[in-house]
């Protein structure tokens, strides 16, 4: 429960002894005070106790202490209360653990798990690709993903606040926030068109079926046609223009393709040819900004409520269509295709360039939406463990999606009489064009229809909430006001038109053009650069000692040795492969046989550069704006920690954060006391440290 939330709880007693009564509401009138009849029989000293009530009642003394009695504002869950409190008043807290983790599940967890992994598997050698994926996952995937928690976790900041731990490196958190603004207005738009096709599959024949609509071609061929062509050519005797047919079929145009590019996007010819914009497509993109605000209203507070049903249901859905999947003839041989290792690439560098790129881009370093999420987790939460859960829950998800992918698949590939490569597909095209294809199949095609598509939409949704909150906290964290804090609600509102406005262009006829160029470049090597220099002034600037003795303050344990080594050495230097890996196999982006022209990808460079681009700037203005007489004096001053580094609670600044004189308002850090009965009290320890102990009133 937030702090600005209404609460009928009883006040605090004035007097420690009456701790165990009801606490009287302020009265308008001495009368009203009096709980306690006259005629009751009590015990002498319980009775001199109500004496002292009655005079304070009757003398108007009681009401006045208990007008200026400060209403508990407990941290955590007070014992002997129903209700619990949030740690962090200011900014609030998850109602519960489970709602971070799973928040954090549906983050990781997307539309990349489902439409890029089984691709990725299946061209890398099948079960091959699964030794490589696992290494990289415990030496990269998870010491980032637990950096990036217990960092945000640890200030209780965004991406941006947790920079005061060394100021100049805040150009970091900037090229976080573009990151997350390009993958915000594009991923929308994914979701917008996951929604047309389920609102689409809500008929009785499933509109891309057949050839016979009025946006087919002469080259359309349906999959129930060419099937009972394809059975019937085992026949020697075949007819002339069957067989003609035949070999036109198995390089025929299917009607899912058709559908998806002449009827859904009515696809213009250049990316600089926009066309009209589709209105279906704009006003599915209208409601999935309006579905992910409403459930961003109140921040975490909303969210962590809708995952419990947004982070789950995607399992269940995948779950059916796995055993709907594997009843399927030819099925097995779609998922002995997609597991049958082929040991011999385990050798190619590629491979491990590509499992070192999937995990790295499937769990969202670097993108700023787990130091966000682990901001509102509390201060002393197990951070460590919330990261290996959620790590190999989101490649385990992988996994399991392309058991259902492919045995989908590999019953169409039967039903065709082709090979399974034929089919498979990854990206848009396998979302939109392969897999709904697939489902036309199957019988009573428009529920698995819906299933599927259901299963995108939330997928997505997982996804685009933290990106949103990312941005949304970051700004608020910025301001940092009480005024920008209570009209929160605004700024995630001004955040959402702004990203609908902005995916406007993505629903014109060239869109796809221009999101598949925000897919390739947005994210793709400025997310390496940003994450490496994340780790490397982290352990080396603000120095790898400072922040083990912080976890260790947080968690009660410093970072396992394998952790710290990989912090410090092993996962800087996957993410440096990583960035030479990607450079060595850039090649121009391309749709189908569309070639984009030189003007559209330097418009993609500039956009990963964007990002990269705010580190070194900033830099330079923290300089200019830093002290010192010398470049090396301003240097240093820019990357020591600021002096509001550290827990943002108080009663959390212990040891070397511990507070020697009374904090001032100024320094951005919120004083409550750890217990409403209790104050802290600053103590010198024996070791001339000083501490904080509570003390009762």
């Amino acid at each position: 429960m937030s702090g600005g939330d209404t609460h009928t709880r009883s006040a605090p007693s004035a007097h420690p002894g009456m701790a165990a009564a009801q606490g009287p509401v302020a009265p308008s009138s001495p009368e009203q005070v009096n709980p306690f009849p006259e005629s009751l029989p009590l015990f002498p000293l319980a009775e001199s106790v109500l004496q002292v009530w009655r005079g304070a009642s009757n003398s108007g003394l009681l009401p006045q202490l208990l007008a200026s009695t400060p209403q508990p504002r407990s941290n955590g869950a007070v014992p002997s209360e129903a209700t619990k409190r949030d740690q962090n008043l200011k900014r609030g807290n998850w109602g519960n653990q489970i709602e971070f983790v799973l928040t954090s599940v549906g983050y990781a967890v997307g539309l990349g798990n489902v439409w890029r992994f089984p691709y990725l598997c299946y061209r890398n050698g099948g079960g091959a690709f699964m030794f490589p994926y696992f290494i990289m996952l415990i030496f990269c995937g998870i010491p980032l993903f637990f950096m990036e928690l217990s960092f945000g976790q640890f200030a209780s900041q965004g991406c941006l606040g947790v920079w005061r731990i060394s100021p100049m490196f805040k150009g970091v958190g900037y090229g976080m926030m573009v990151v997350s603004t390009y993958i915000g207005i594009y991923y929308n738009v994914v979701i917008c068109i996951a929604f047309y096709y389920f609102f689409s599959s809500m008929t009785p024949v499933l509109p891309w079926t057949y050839c016979n609509n009025p946006w087919n071609t002469l080259d359309c061929a349906g999959v129930l046609d060419a099937s009972n062509i394809t059975n019937g050519s085992r026949n020697p005797a075949l007819p002339g223009n069957l067989s003609h047919v035949l070999n036109h079929s198995l390089q025929r145009t299917s009607p899912s393709e058709e559908y998806w590019r002449l009827y859904v996007l009515k696809l213009s010819d250049d990316i600089g040819n926009f066309g009209e914009v589709r209105l279906p497509l704009l006003g599915c993109l209208g409601v999935s900004w309006v579905v992910v605000f409403l459930c961003l209203i109140r921040g975490v507070k909303s969210s962590g409520k809708v995952v419990y049903f947004t982070a789950t249901f995607p399992y269940v859905v995948l779950t059916i269509l796995f055993v709907r999947g594997v009843t399927l003839e030819g099925a097995f041989t779609g998922i002995m295709y997609y597991v049958t290792p082929q040991w011999d690439k385990i050798l190619e560098a590629k491979v491990w360039g590509d499992a070192a790129s999937q995990i790295f881009y499937s769990l969202g370093c670097a993108w700023g939406g787990l130091i966000t999420m682990a901001s509102y987790n509390k201060f002393h939460n197990n951070c460590y463990r919330d990261s290996v859960i959620i790590s190999i829950t989101n490649c385990a998800t992988s996994v399991y999606a392309g058991f259902v992918i492919f045995s989908i698949l590999g019953f169409m590939a039967n039903h065709l009489g082709v090979d399974v490569s034929r089919v498979a597909d990854h990206g848009p095209g396998l979302a939109f064009v392969a897999y709904p294809e697939a489902l036309t199949l199957l019988p009573i095609s428009p529920l698995w229809s819906l299933l599927f598509f259901f299963m995108l939409i939330l997928l997505g949704l997982g996804t685009q909430f933290c990106l949103l909150e990312t941005l949304v906290t970051a700004i608020v964290d910025e301001v940092g006001n009480e005024w920008i804090l209570q009209k929160k609600t605004y700024v995630t509102l001004g955040v959402a038109v702004a990203g609908f406005l902005l995916g406007i262009p993505l629903t014109s006829q060239a869109g796809i053009y221009w999101l598949l160029l925000m897919d390739n470049y947005a994210a793709s090597f400025s997310l390496v650069v940003i994450s490496c220099i994340m780790c490397v002034s982290i352990m080396y600037i603000y120095g790898h000692r400072n922040y083990f003795q912080d976890i260790q303050m947080m968690l009660g344990f410093p970072p396992p040795l394998f952790f710290q080594i990989c912090w410090r050495f092993v996962s800087p230097a996957i993410i440096f492969f990583i960035l030479i890996f990607t450079v060595i196999q850039y090649q121009p982006i391309t749709y189908n046989h569309y070639q984009y022209p030189g003007w559209a990808v330097a418009i993609g460079f500039l956009m990963a550069l964007s990002s990269v681009i705010c580190i070194p700037l900033y830099a330079l203005f923290q300089l200019c704006r830093t002290e010192g007489d010398t470049l090396l004096q301003r240097l240093k001053n820019a990357t020591k920690p600021s002096r509001d580094w550290g827990p943002a609670l108080l009663e959390n600044r212990t040891g070397r954060y511990a507070p020697t004189i009374p904090p001032s308002p100024e320094d951005g850090l919120e004083v409550q006391p750890l217990h409403p009965d209790k104050a802290q009290i600053p103590m010198v320890g024996s070791n001339g440290s000083s501490r904080l102990q509570d003390s009762r009133i």
